[in-house]
């Protein structure tokens, strides 16, 4: 087995235990994944100091040690995962321009305004988006960012899982967003800025199609997640950043934060690039070290199968909740998740 957390990092018993069994178990929900030398499969979506979820707070040092912080003139404008040592996933729509001038990506990073003893800052050497990406749809809203030298993996630094071709996530299915994005309409996350983590459960493309008609068509290549009566979801700064679930002890990426209509509006919920439509495209760009693919597999029955819009009622009772994450209006009908 391939060292998880890198040569510099000394486990404690419970923890080489834990990372063991992950590992065991990993590898048995697992049957689609690229594995040996040059994969990630045997160390992807491992998070050993997330000790507790729990939607709309700050989330632990350490809980999501894939997060990436995109910079750009020192200030942070997009999230984004850690794929491997050298690539990073993150949304097109965050790169309008492919320089990378001024371009930093800070991993291990917990807090945008103060101190991170564990993080460590790359410059980028290659920024490539999918060339069928529409930035008048946001069909096929993803991008990798190649770092100019590889990061080693720490506690607070690993790489996550992907989301393989088979994956299924039905209608409900529990999965967590991260970011430093506002936590209201207009209104800035709070010094010292630290990292947000937030539930949501996966709303079914045909129930999402329904909720989006004419404002935005929802695609194949995209994956609905939120509350219908609102108050949840990814916004402003978030763009690019990871939506996962776990299976065993293992984290996969499902979703890449791309649009909303509004800001964790009710009946709007945030709509995410499906990650297992990329795996082909993503194998084809990077040659060595490549990525983990893991199929997710939800149980039980999809309640989206019997979606009609018709049935689709207007008068649910909404809920008050005070959203942790919200979006950014664009130049266009719905609604992008970068910075300004």
């Amino acid at each position: 087995m391939r060292n998880c957390l890198g040569p510099e990092v000394i486990l404690d018993a419970f923890q080489l235990e834990l990372v063991a069994y992950a590992t065991i178990k990993a590898h048995e929900l697992k049957p689609n994944v690229i594995l040996g030398g040059h994969s990630q499969a045997n160390v992807c979506g491992i998070a050993s100091l997330n000790t507790k979820i729990v939607g709309g707070q700050a989330a632990a040092a350490g809980s999501w040690p894939w997060q990436a912080s995109l910079h750009n003139s020192n200030s942070h404008f997009c999230g984004g995962s850690l794929i491997n040592k050298e690539w990073v996933l993150t949304a097109a729509h965050c790169f309008p321009s492919t320089s990378t001038s001024g371009l930093l990506v800070y991993l291990g990073r917990q807090n945008q305004q103060s101190i991170n003893s564990n993080e460590v800052s790359q410059t980028v050497s290659q920024i490539i988006c999918n060339p069928n990406y529409n930035s008048a749809t946001s069909d096929n809203d993803i991008c990798l960012l190649k770092l100019s030298s590889p990061v080693t993996f720490t506690d607070y630094i690993q790489p996550v899982c992907l989301a393989a071709v088979d994956s299924t996530y039905y209608a409900g299915t529990d999965s967590w967003v991260t970011g430093w994005g506002d936590i209201n309409s207009g209104v800035p996350l709070p010094s010292p800025g630290t990292l947000q983590e937030v539930t949501v459960p996966v709303v079914g493309n045909r129930e999402c199609s329904c909720l989006y008609a004419g404002f935005s068509s929802i695609t194949n290549n995209m994956i609905c997640a939120g509350l219908l009566s609102g108050g949840k979801d990814s916004c402003q700064g978030d763009s690019g950043g990871p939506m996962v679930s776990k299976q065993g002890l293992v984290w996969i990426q499902s979703g890449v934060v791309s649009f909303g209509q509004g800001c964790a509006e009710a009946n709007f919920p945030g709509v995410y690039t499906r990650v297992s439509q990329y795996q082909t495209w993503i194998n084809s760009q990077i040659s060595t070290d490549m990525p983990g693919f893991v199929t997710f597999s939800s149980s039980g029955t999809d309640s989206d199968l019997n979606v009609t819009c018709n049935a689709l009622s207007s008068g649910a009772t909404l809920f008050s909740l005070s959203p942790i994450l919200i979006s950014l209006s664009l130049l266009i009908e719905h609604t992008l998740k970068v910075d300004a």
